[in-house]
């Protein structure tokens, strides 16, 4: 009797082929990602006509009018900014899982961790500088919002798209090696992962700054196919395939 009340209370064991992959649907949290990086972009200009989007090179006195008459336009981008930098942090874990569960034994996935906690970071930052500036508390003081500006500007641009070219990289040189995703989506994605770590020269030739929306919305586009192409697992008879 006691042996059969012990196999009664007794969990079942899942067979390992019945295990689910762990963690959100990466293409799904990707597509979360840019959707709210859109949103924050389209409810600023709208709010203010656009002005809101303006370069920071620009006189300390143009930047601080512009806050002025914009805002809580520019306090909504900010918090809308910092609400997409979650899901970016979620969608690097979930990729790292991902091909952990796929037998990637190579450096990319830790890479990619790197790239997207970083990403994640700076655009978080960048948001949090860009609500400091749009206090009123600051008004007074045209030089420190300049200030403000540029390194909103520079954490949300240089940092960000670095990190995010990383975070590519690292999904898309395995999945290339290892044939997970289809060829043609791996070589955009190397594509998109050079033109963001090459975002970085436009700290001293600013024409390169057409990287940034490359980096930024052609990686966040190319991480939302690749996270619904991903496969959640690889047959067993290349459990021997490295790369």
């Amino acid at each position: 009797m006691i042996l059969n009340m012990t196999q009664t209370l007794a969990p079942a064991t899942p067979s390992p082929g019945s295990r689910r992959p762990g963690g959100p649907h990466p293409g799904v949290v990707a597509l979360v990602a840019l959707l709210l990086t859109l949103l924050g972009l389209i409810v600023g200009a709208a709010m203010s006509k656009g002005h809101a989007l303006e370069s920071p090179f620009t006189s300390s006195a143009r930047i601080a009018d512009r806050i002025d008459h914009y805002r809580s336009a520019t306090r909504v981008m900010a918090w809308i900014q910092v609400g997409s930098a979650v899901p970016l942090g979620i969608l690097t874990a979930t990729l790292y899982v991902r091909q952990l569960r796929l037998r990637v034994q190579v450096p990319g996935p830790v890479i990619g961790v790197y790239g997207g906690f970083l990403a994640s970071t700076m655009l978080m930052v960048s948001g949090l500088i860009g609500w400091v500036a749009s206090r009123h508390e600051l008004a007074a003081d045209p030089s420190v919002l300049h200030a403000l500006t540029f390194l909103s500007f520079i954490t949300g641009s240089v940092g960000f798209v670095l990190g995010m070219g990383l975070l590519v990289a690292g999904v898309a040189v395995p999945a290339h090696l290892l044939r997970l995703l289809p060829r043609w989506l791996t070589w955009i994605g190397l594509v998109v992962a050079v033109c963001c770590e090459l975002s970085f020269v436009a700290m001293v030739v600013q024409p390169v700054q057409f990287l940034f929306p490359i980096g930024r919305f052609g990686g966040l586009l190319w991480l939302v196919v690749a996270g619904y192409m991903l496969p959640a697992s690889r047959p067993t008879t290349e459990a021997g395939a490295t790369a």
